[in-house]
């Protein structure tokens, strides 16, 4: 039976999550079969690669796109010498995001993982989105693409912050352009996506939804609406998964106070700050930095 989209997003809203990404410059390769737990995006920038998925085979060639879902069987094959920059990442938000990977080569028997596989957009009612993708725009979205990855890679926690808006960015994309749920209407809808960017640009200052809407140029409730539609979670709630997030970072590759870094995040205070971060990942901000440390 269909999940319904309304229902699943109670549960698993949308929040694009980059698990890793790279640019796989290589020879004539092959990969073994392999199962997903999560979302393979790739680019393919140079070569010929032949990918079969869940069966189907697909030729790529410079220029195409592709999108690989949790749960499909796949093995891939570099038939040149190929450029292929790639993402594995998560769609929608998971309580035990932290504890999911993406799988190795020759990895099939997911049987023990299926509690960390991400839904599938196409096991959504309305939702149909091909293995070969077909973007409206093809070449922003490889640009966004190969920014994602330069970003990801980079440890500057604002290029971190980026490099996942990016990947939000990205697969709205993805939806718009291939599925009918998400076509917009002939009335022009009023755009947010500078959204990310700002609240990005602007975690250390106090920033309501009143601020917001006036920015967008929008009454509150149809800002409100429309940000739940385009980001899949409500303005308070995403606002603060991005000071959570920011503030991960800093936790983990700076060595800023928790009082500095409540405050880079916009956090009244560090009382404010710890039981919130504690609430939201299940660990006070010291014993995340410990335990970060402690794997370095």
């Amino acid at each position: 039976m269909p999940l319904l989209l309304h229902e699943l997003l109670q549960t698993h809203p949308f929040h694009p999550y980059i698990r890793t990404c790279n640019y796989a410059v290589r020879s004539a390769w092959h990969s073994p079969e392999r199962r997903l737990l999560d979302y393979l995006l790739v680019y393919f920038q140079e070569g010929h690669c032949v990918f079969q998925v869940d069966g189907e085979e697909y030729d790529f060639y410079p220029g195409d796109c592709c999108l690989v879902q949790p749960g499909s069987l796949k093995v891939m094959h570099g038939v040149t010498a190929t450029s292929t920059p790639y993402a594995h990442l998560d769609i929608f938000s998971h309580p035990l995001r932290a504890e999911s990977f993406p799988t190795r080569a020759g990895q099939t028997d997911l049987r023990d993982y299926m509690h960390l596989m991400q839904p599938r957009l196409n096991d959504i009612e309305g939702i149909n989105v091909p293995v070969r993708l077909n973007p409206q725009d093809p070449n922003q979205f490889s640009r966004n693409l190969i920014q994602m990855i330069a970003c990801w890679r980079n440890p500057n926690p604002l290029r971190q912050l980026e490099a996942q808006t990016l990947a939000s960015q990205l697969v709205t994309s993805i939806l718009y352009d291939h599925t009918e749920i998400y076509k917009k209407s002939a009335e022009p809808i009023p755009s947010i996506s500078w959204l990310p960017s700002y609240l990005s640009l602007h975690l250390n200052e106090s920033i309501t939804v009143e601020d917001m809407a006036s920015r967008a140029n929008l009454s509150i409730s149809r800002f409100r609406e429309l940000f739940r539609q385009h980001f899949g979670a409500p303005p308070h709630r995403y606002l603060l998964d991005l000071r959570i997030r920011y503030a991960k970072e800093l936790l983990l590759n700076t060595d800023y106070s928790i009082e500095k870094i409540a405050e880079y995040c916009g956090f009244s205070d560090i009382h404010h700050f710890s039981n919130t971060f504690k609430k939201m990942e299940a660990v006070t901000p010291n014993a995340c930095r410990k335990a970060g440390r402690s794997l370095a």
